[in-house]
């Protein structure tokens, strides 16, 4: 029976491993999320029959409990939201494996055993990354929810707290490891871990925040691979050293397209923001032009070629399908239209794709930010709706800036530019952008689901 149930993880994780590979393309993301789903209610199935299951009584419970709320949010959740709930979920993931690590070592204390050492390692394992992440996220869910503050969070003597917590974490795992009969070491261990990862998210600001989201997934997957290890789970093991490695794939890139460092994302040294540099009243007084739909229309009505640049704000005012319902109105009058999407447009990675692609935007329309910035200098109108630090030239101009060095979607660059935004009101890095006075940059103040709709009726009146 056990090697049938290990034949099934085996395809189980071959399962996972092609619905990565799908979800690298918006073209195969559904098949790839089916062949995931597959895979995971394969793995559940066969562990199910796993004949060391003591109580399927608790387990439909949860199955219950659990997929009642699953299915709860994700119906109700919109996707301005969604975040916030990957923040959770990875945080969910992390809590299981403490919860489960302490679990297994409880059990071996109560019947006197001793365990290998490879045991007590994995269960360390699981409680330190667990803890971090846990709490970790929640900090982030909190930032992203506006229930602390989006600056960092800085004090003196941070980065050494910092490093009196990491050596005793390290220290309480070697004891969990050399003296596991000994129950209080690894709660111990878990509660300074757990204000370690407290510390090392606070001191990062909103504009880092999907940078955090991803690195926190990836530790949510290495505690998942350390409880495999915990309970001699073979799937447990490759599906959390897949989530491990490719969120931390996943992070490395990201750090490269905000100009961040990985070292100094995984130890929270993360620069402040929004200080210092100039005004919002020194960068725009007197400069800012508005316009309103009707002349928007007309300069849509004479261009051949329209780059929209959908940020936040578009997924904030749910303006997706409004924008293409634009762009087909252009397109069916002979525009070319394209969408320059940034990599971390929005508030985690592939936001944006997430939100046209359901709005039915064609795949061949989106192009990411080097194809773009090749030829952005061809685009007659460039519509940047909601989006802010992704195309703030402050990245190219300003060393001194906090986001001195991020690769932007160069819009200024383009013949005519559109701002559809509710104020002047800074991103996430929290510094005035110099695009919104540029001489070929216009403001269009308002809602941005409302101000694509009337735009949208001025052409059809034109």
């Amino acid at each position: 029976m056990s090697a049938l149930i290990n034949i099934g993880y085996l395809v189980a994780s071959v399962l996972f491993i092609l619905g990565l590979k799908g979800l690298t393309h918006p073209r195969t993301a559904v098949r790839g999320n089916l062949l995931g789903a597959t895979g995971m209610l394969l793995a559940v199935v066969l562990t199910l029959t796993n004949q060391q299951i003591i109580s399927y009584e608790m387990i439909i419970l949860g199955l219950i409990i659990g997929g009642a709320i699953g299915a709860a949010l994700a119906i109700k959740i919109e996707m301005t939201s969604m975040p916030e709930l990957v923040a959770v979920f990875n945080g969910f993931g992390g809590i299981a494996s403490v919860l489960v690590a302490g679990a297994a070592l409880l059990e071996h204390t109560l019947e006197a055993e001793v365990p290998m050492m490879q045991l007590t390692v994995a269960i360390a394992a699981s409680g330190l990354i667990g803890a971090v992440t846990f709490w970790g996220s929640l900090v982030a869910f909190g930032k992203l929810k506006g229930l602390i503050g989006d600056n960092a969070i800085l004090f003196t003597g941070q980065q050494f707290i910092n490093a009196i917590l990491a050596a005793s974490v390290l220290a309480l795992s070697w004891w969990v490891v050399i003296d596991p009969a000994s129950g209080i070491a690894y709660w111990l261990l878990v509660g300074v871990a757990s204000m370690l990862g407290v510390l090392l998210v606070l001191p990062v600001g909103g504009a880092d925040m999907p940078v955090v989201v991803a690195l926190l997934n990836s530790y949510s997957g290495l505690a998942a691979a350390a409880t495999g290890f915990v309970l001699s789970n073979n799937v447990l093991i490759i599906t959390g050293s897949l989530v491990g490695a490719s969120g931390l794939i996943l992070t490395r890139i990201m750090c490269k397209a905000m100009n961040r460092s990985l070292t100094n994302v995984l130890f929270g040294v993360m620069a402040p923001v929004g200080d210092g540099g100039p005004t919002a009243d020194e960068v725009y007084g007197g400069k800012v032009k508005s316009t309103s739909p009707e002349e928007v229309a007309l300069l849509f009505e004479t261009a051949r070629r329209v780059a929209i640049i959908p940020g936040y704000g578009m997924a904030v005012s749910q303006a997706q399908h409004p924008v293409a319902s634009l762009a087909a109105l252009l397109e069916s009058r002979g525009t070319t239209v394209e969408y320059a999407v940034h990599p971390v447009a929005g508030r985690m990675p592939g936001h944006m794709n997430v939100l046209l692609a359901e709005a039915d935007v064609p795949y061949e329309a989106l192009r990411d930010m080097d194809e773009s910035n090749r030829d952005i200098d061809q685009v007659d109108v460039a519509l940047v709706i909601g989006a802010n630090d992704v195309v703030n030239p402050m990245a190219r101009t300003d060393p001194s800036s906090p986001i001195a060095g991020m690769p932007i979607i160069d819009v200024d660059k383009a013949k005519t530019v559109v701002i559809i935004k509710r104020s002047l009101s800074p991103g996430f890095a929290g510094i005035p952008n110099p695009l919104f006075s540029l001489d070929n940059s216009l403001m269009l103040f308002g809602d941005g689901k409302k101000m694509v709709l009337d735009i949208v009726a001025a052409l059809k009146e034109t």
